[in-house]
């Protein structure tokens, strides 16, 4: 039976370049959305000329959106890329406590129960790999977006000790951390901040959707094999 792909979070910029990616290999795609269907849509009919690509929809940061994503999955997953995610900008202190509750969700509880849901098959055929999108503040930390640095920070170690944990079955975890990408989550900075931040990254600009896909890709292709367990930043020189 052919295997597929499950990329959560496909209907943004870094999900969308993923789900291309692994389209274009060949592979069926899983296309995990919330909110945004249009984008899923316009993906598909793109895409479905060289793969077949099966949108599927589940809101991540409530507690029952994991068994409603696993319920409508019907082929074997062979790589899973846990990308979903949003950010907070403002004060911890102004957050409130529904807002953390639906961060912690849709960034560690639900990305932890998905993996739990794929990892007795990927057991069973020894095989299989988890990769995460976290982000360069989950290894430096952000002031005014704490809680989304905590939580990017819990899903490198979640990598990391999961990685040690399925090697021996030959499943590989890997994380994927990018700095700034020019996605829609940078519309809430003005020109005059988008400036100053391209001014502290060594590369002098942002990174394209594009280029992490390439990273996801190539930590969930054979030519990584021996990979398991690293946090690969692409975010050029930004944070070494």
């Amino acid at each position: 039976m052919k295997k597929a792909v499950l990329v959560t979070g496909a209907s943004g910029g870094i999900g969308s370049a993923i789900a291309t990616q692994f389209a274009e290999k060949g592979y069926s795609v899983y296309m995990h959305y919330n909110r945004n269907e249009q984008s899923i849509l316009e993906l598909k009919n793109r895409l479905s000329e060289r793969a077949d690509v099966l949108p599927v929809r589940a809101d991540l940061s409530l507690p029952d959106g994991v068994e409603a994503l696993w319920n409508t999955l019907e082929l074997p997953v062979e790589h899973v890329v846990l990308n979903s995610g949003s950010s907070y900008f403002g004060l911890l202190t102004d957050m409130t406590e529904e807002k953390i509750q639906n961060m912690i969700q849709l960034h560690l509880t639900s990305p932890v129960a998905l993996a739990r849901k794929f990892i007795p098959a990927m057991v069973q055929s020894k095989s299989g790999t988890i990769t995460l999108v976290t982000s360069i503040w989950g290894q430096t930390g952000a002031s005014c977006e704490v809680m989304y640095s905590t939580l990017k920070g819990a899903q490198n170690t979640f990598v990391k000790a999961l990685a040690k944990e399925l090697a021996p079955s030959g499943i590989r975890v890997n994380g994927v951390a990018p700095g700034a990408v020019a996605t829609n989550m940078l519309q809430e900075f003005s020109p005059e901040e988008l400036l100053g931040l391209k001014e502290e990254i060594p590369a002098g600009r942002f990174a394209e959707p594009e280029e992490i896909a390439n990273a996801v890709s190539f930590l969930s292709s054979p030519e990584a094999s021996y990979i398991t367990g690293q946090i690969l930043a692409v975010n050029g020189g930004w944070y070494t």
